[in-house]
């Protein structure tokens, strides 16, 4: 059953997963060190609270609520190697200690926020979901990489 990140047990299980995550960790899989892994994470949150990534919309739109929205809310893991939107992929070096402050505000704020905030509310990508379908992207995006990094 996957974790409820409006829960503040959960959300604090994620946490304390976050919180083993050092600055040298390496991978199981994938081309991302932690740091730039948790600017990644911290793009979808950005993309919750924040108009600094574009909105998809016409046929993109389109094609992403019907071949990717299932994939992203579903409860079902992500396999390893998953493809990354343009949007999250993280080249440049990233300041994991920011970054890791900015993860631990964004999952505080969400859980503070609650189920209400994310009722109707659109995703970029996506249209309108359900506070469970935003639930269900946050937490299974976070512990798919918090898996890659053995955390």
């Amino acid at each position: 059953m996957i974790k409820n990140i409006y829960d503040r047990t959960d959300a604090d299980f994620l946490l304390s997963r976050l919180n083993k995550l050092t600055p040298g960790k390496r991978p199981d899989w994938g081309k991302m060190d932690a740091a730039q892994m948790l600017a990644h994470l911290n793009v979808q949150f950005e993309m919750a609270y924040s108009d600094i990534h574009p909105k998809a919309t016409g046929v993109k739109k389109i094609l992403l609520t019907l071949f990717v929205k299932n994939g992203v809310v579903s409860e079902k893991p992500y396999p390893r190697n998953s493809r990354t939107a343009p949007a999250f992929i993280q080249i440049s070096g990233k300041d994991f200690k920011l970054e890791k402050e900015r993860l631990i505000d964004f999952i505080n704020k969400t859980q503070k926020l609650g189920e209400e905030y994310f009722e109707g509310k659109e995703s970029l990508s996506f249209g309108v979901l359900t506070p469970k379908e935003w639930n269900n992207s946050f937490v299974k995006h976070i512990d798919h990489h918090f898996n890659q990094f053995g955390v």
